[in-house]
This record gives structure tokens, C-alpha cells and sequence, in this order.
């Protein structure tokens, strides 16, 4: 509300609970290393050089407390929990007969997922450790109704869970999934100490850098994406901080950082959040969503100008969308102000007749 007569300023996008409208989400999981190895780091120019400046990113995301090795904190990004396990397990052993995961949740609301996991053929479930991928980075498999409770030839589980070196044809012919979890095998997510860099650093930045470029680009992204990219823990018995860097048109981005404490339980509730699939899964009901992080659709500034006219500036809009902004003398009656689509996050709309008014409400809204 401001001081000016009376105005009040209303924004609306199509997705509320403090996030953007991201239509389709992409996550990249590394391995075992603390934030401090990558940030400022010279073994990591194409994280510190592209992916910051342009992103947002935390300070202070750590994995749940004491919680180690991988398979345990993979399980955690996709129920909440690590359903007591704590060590180093295969589905044959570790299977879960729970329907309380994301990717039920987004099946039987007909979301699309779909994982790529680095190394594997495609042509069956993949249930143990082959090539250089390693099964406890995956933890689709672990639930019975994705692997059909441990069945390598269950249908279901061969659909969602495909090669990484597909990803590329699915970008360029916009078939992806709305949600896609991308596993790099054990040289490319730094688990592994792999020649010819023989640099867990260097081979993350580098295995990054060949492949986030397509996804920026891609109509996927470029039409309400995000692309978030994370590790599963700290180097043991670290907890962290880890990284986790947020890339988006809805992004606050610009180099733009936080040190709010964020738990892998915080990137699973705004999962849960984008994709508006509740009851919200284990300790994500406890943690704050990672919202800050990205620009919301609010006036961000209004003025009176030089002619009489009065000025509003809109942030967090989705480039390539339909804004309206409608104006009110009661609330009740609304006529057309500006419609447009804008080229940045930004726009600016003029009311060159506010001051004949004693009193003047906004709104603006982002259509789907």
C-alpha cells in the first residue's frame, strides 16, 4: 500500500506457496564434497565463471545431520527419510514397499518423471552396480513400484529409468519429462578419482560444463524451467555445507546468494511445492522451501512521474508470458491498464490518468 491516496498493488501468478510457475524441473546430483572445494576454486572455472554469476546459489545447504553414506541421503531426496538405513545397500536388500515417495506422488497425479542415469542400457531395471554406474545413486529402484519389487524386466521402471545419453534427443525434441533426475557415473559426479584429470573438482566442473549447456538452451528450460544442481553430502563426516546452485529465467540469479540453513528436506518440499503434490513427504514438513532463491511475481516499485502519471514496475515475470495489469477505483470494478508479453524479468506499465483519481488499486497477473 502506498502513501499515495490510497493504492494498493495486487500480483498473481498461476503457482502460489511463494514459488514461481516452473513448468519443468531438472536435477543434477554430484558426490561427496564440501561447497568450500568448488567455490572460488581455480579446478572449478565453469561453476565459479558461468554457473554462479548467472545463478542463485546457497551458502548454507547441508545433508540431513549425521546422515552418511549416498544411499541414505538419495532415499531423503525423494521421501524425506532414510528409512533407517545407514550404510551401503542394494535393492535386493533395501527395497521399500512404501507408495510415500516423489515419484508416486507425481504418477498419480500424472506428472511425467523421469530419471537418467549415466552407464546403464536401458533395456532393463537396473538393480545392482554396471559399467560406472552405481545403483545406491539411483533411488528410484529402491521402491517396489518403480522396480516392480526388484523385477529388472518391469516395464514401468525401463520407462522411467533411461540412459543419460538420451537426455540429449529428448531436449532437442522437447520430450522430457517434467521432472528429470540426472546421475553422472562415478567419474563424472566426483565419487571417483578418474584420469586424465585425476581431480574429483575438476571432473564434476568439467563433466558440467559439457553437459548444461544443452539444457539452458533447450525449449524445456528456456519455457519455465529450472535446473538444479546439488551433491548428496559432505565429505564424511562433514554434513557441509554442499552446494546447491538454482539456474532458472525464474531464478533471482545474477550471482545472487543466501545463508539461510537448508537441508535436502528444504529441495524436496519445493519439488513438492512446484509440482503441487502433497502430503508433504517425511521431514520436508519441517523445513523451509528454497523460494528465496528465486524472484517472485510482486511490484517491485512504484512512483509517481514527472506528468501527473503514476508508474509500476513488475518483477519476477516469465519472459515469453502474457501479463495484465488491470486498474480499480473500488475493488470491485477492474479495466485493462497494459497487456504484454516481456522479453526480461522485468516490466514497467504507466497510469497517465492516476492522479485524477482520489484513490487507485492495481493489479497484475501472469497468465499461463
Amino acid at each position: 500500500m502506498l502513501p499515495v491516496g490510497f493504492v494498493l498493488m495486487l500480483t498473481m501468478a498461476v503457482q502460489g506457496d511463494g514459488l514461481p510457475p516452473i513448468q519443468t524441473v531438472f536435477v543434477i546430483v554430484m558426490e561427496n564434497l564440501d561447497w568450500s572445494a568448488f567455490k572460488g576454486s581455480t579446478d572449478a572455472p565453469y561453476i565459479n565463471n558461468a554457473l554462479l554469476p548467472t545463478g542463485s546459489y546457497c551458502e548454507q545447504y547441508y545433508n540431513p545431520p549425521g546422515l552418511h553414506p549416498s544411499l541414505p541421503n538419495y532415499l531423503w531426496l525423494e521421501a524425506g527419510t532414510n528409512f533407517g538405513i545407514y550404510s551401503t545397500l542394494t535393492p535386493a536388500t533395501a527395497h521399500q514397499a512404501t507408495t510415500n515417495h516423489l515419484s508416486a506422488l507425481l504418477t498419480r497425479v500424472g506428472v511425467s518423471w523421469r530419471a537418467y542415469q549415466e552407464d546403464i542400457s536401458g533395456t532393463y531395471v537396473p538393480l545392482d552396480n554396471t559399467n560406472l554406474y552405481a545403483v545406491r545413486h539411483d533411488p528410484f529402484v529402491y521402491f517396489d513400484d518403480v522396480s516392480g519389487t526388484n523385477n529388472s524386466n518391469w516395464a514401468f521402471g525401463i520407462a522411467h529409468i533411461r540412459p543419460y545419453e538420451e537426455l540429449a534427443a529428448d531436449l532437442t525434441n522437447n520430450t522430457v519429462a517434467r521432472y528429470n533426475f540426472i546421475t553422472p557415473n562415478l567419474c563424472h559426479d566426483g565419487h571417483d578419482t578418474c584420469s586424465p584429470l585425476d581431480n574429483p573438482v575438476g571432473q564434476i566442473d568439467s563433466w558440467l560444463a559439457g553437459a548444461v549447456p544443452a539444457i539452458l538452451q533447450s525449449a524445456a528450460y528456456t519455457n519455465g524451467g529450472a535446473l538444479f544442481i546439488t551433491w548428496d553430502e559432505g565429505a564424511a563426516p562433514s554434513d557441509g555445507p554442499i552446494g546447491m546452485i538454482v539456474l532458472s529465467p525464474h531464478a533471482k540469479g545474477g550471482g545472487y546468494s543466501n545463508s539461510i540453513h537448508y537441508t535436502h528436506s528444504s529441495f524436496l518440499r519445493t519439488l513438492q511445492e512446484i509440482f503441487g503434490v502433497m502430503p508433504l513427504l517425511g521431514d520436508a514438513v519441517n523445513a523451509p522451501d528454497l523460494g528465496d532463491l528465486f524472484a517472485r511475481y510482486a511490484v517491485s516499485e512504484a512512483c509517481w512521474v514527472p506528468n501527473g502519471g503514476f508508474q509500476l514496475t513488475v518483477a519476477g515475470a516469465m519472459p515469453g508470458r502474457t501479463n495484465v495489469v488491470q486498474v480499480s477505483t473500488n475493488l470491485r470494478e477492474w479495466s485493462g491498464l497494459c497487456t504484454n508479453i516481456c522479453a526480461t524479468n522485468a516490466f514497467s506499465v504507466l497510469d497517465p490518468a492516476a492522479s485524477a483519481f482520489g484513490r487507485r488499486y492495481y493489479r497484475a497477473v501472469q497468465l499461463p
